[in-house]
């Protein structure tokens, strides 16, 4: 029996043609190996080998999600391999959405086994980790070798149809799927040895870990609206006709900054929403809808608000990764306090 074979799937980063600026990267398959492919090679040993590359842009993918997955599985089939890897795409959040459609999308319509492999944060593990397998990563690329240690010997399980032990024996994202089985040590007995190495400053591990979510304390009051500076800020992608700054409707690398003073209404004519998270009929029709400008024009009239700050600020929230919601936040922050700002309306979709 001859070696087991394997498609890659992997982006134009990684495929080294080019960063953010090659990002719109048309779908190409390619013989044989390419860029970290090499190391899964390495991995497989004399049982199994890469034997075409498949490589896609990630804002081309992001932007034509049905017409690129229909072409990228076209290109996997035509090859006749085993089964498909997918990445890992690591934190890159438009990257991890593409890895987990085209694996998603792999197992479903095609029928063949598949693995790929992304950071706990990128927002392709929330979507896609109860569909298909998905090593946990490091948040980058210098985690390379820890990704492929644990991807290989998974793929090679999953072709090979042996048996899938539970998340931690097999190095996957928790899918939730229970498995009954007998532990030497009934629960009491190990929840008080959990506590008392809690108690003493050891380490241990839980057998439930619950989700973690950030505390941020409430600001204080606006004591005095009729003089405060209002901002807004949103996540419902409003930018001006024709997206200047082509920010994505999925995963955003970037958010806008617009001038807005002496704007009064946002009309069909001069604002649109570059999101594709949800039906952007009404918001083209009447960006207000999600950037509120008219009301808060009206206000000002009436001596309900001081002043609104003469920029908006805008990306696109749909499968946007943390960290990089994270960073925006911070650099608009740190902008708003420059400028003097009292308080922000924040919106989404």
């Amino acid at each position: 029996m001859g070696k087991l074979k394997f498609v890659h799937y992997i982006n134009q980063f990684f495929a080294n043609i080019g960063g953010e600026e090659k990002a719109d990267y048309a779908p190409e398959v390619r013989d044989g190996v390419v860029g970290p492919g090499l190391a899964f090679n390495q991995a497989f040993g004399e049982e199994a080998e890469i034997i075409a590359t498949v490589i896609c842009g990630d804002s081309y993918f992001n932007e034509n999600v049905d017409s690129a997955t229909e072409t990228v599985l076209n290109m996997i089939k035509e090859k006749g391999a085993d089964g498909v890897i997918c990445g890992p795409a690591f934190n890159a959040g438009r990257y991890g959405v593409a890895c987990g459609t085209v694996a998603a999308a792999v197992k479903e319509q095609l029928g063949l086994p598949v693995v790929t492999g992304m950071y706990k944060e990128n927002p392709g593990a929330d979507m896609y980790k109860n569909k298909v397998y998905i090593c946990p990563t490091k948040n980058s690329a210098a985690g390379m070798r820890d990704a492929v240690k644990k991807m290989a010997p998974l793929a090679l399980k999953v072709v090979k149809g042996e048996k899938i032990g539970s998340s931690k024996e097999d190095n996957y994202m928790p899918n939730g799927k229970r498995v009954n089985f007998f532990e030497d040590k009934r629960g009491a007995e190990r929840a008080v040895e959990m506590l008392v190495k809690k108690l003493n400053g050891k380490e241990y591990e839980t057998e439930y870990p619950m989700p973690s979510f950030d505390r941020v304390a409430p600001g204080a009051a606006i004591v005095d609206m009729a003089h405060a500076k209002i901002a807004l800020v949103t996540s419902g992608g409003i930018v001006p006709k024709g997206n200047p700054d082509h920010i994505e409707s999925s995963s955003a690398s970037k958010y806008g900054q617009y001038d807005i003073e002496g704007v009064m209404d946002l009309t069909e004519e001069t604002y649109e929403t570059a999101h594709g998270g949800y039906d952007p009929v009404y918001a083209n029709q009447d960006s207000d809808r999600v950037l509120p400008v008219d009301i808060i024009q009206e206000f000002i009239k009436e001596g309900k608000i001081g002043s609104l700050h003469k920029y908006f600020y805008t990306t696109v929230g749909n499968g946007t990764a943390v960290a990089s919601a994270s960073k925006y936040a911070k650099e608009i922050g740190q902008k708003l306090v420059d400028d003097h700002v009292d308080a922000v309306i924040l919106t989404s979709t």
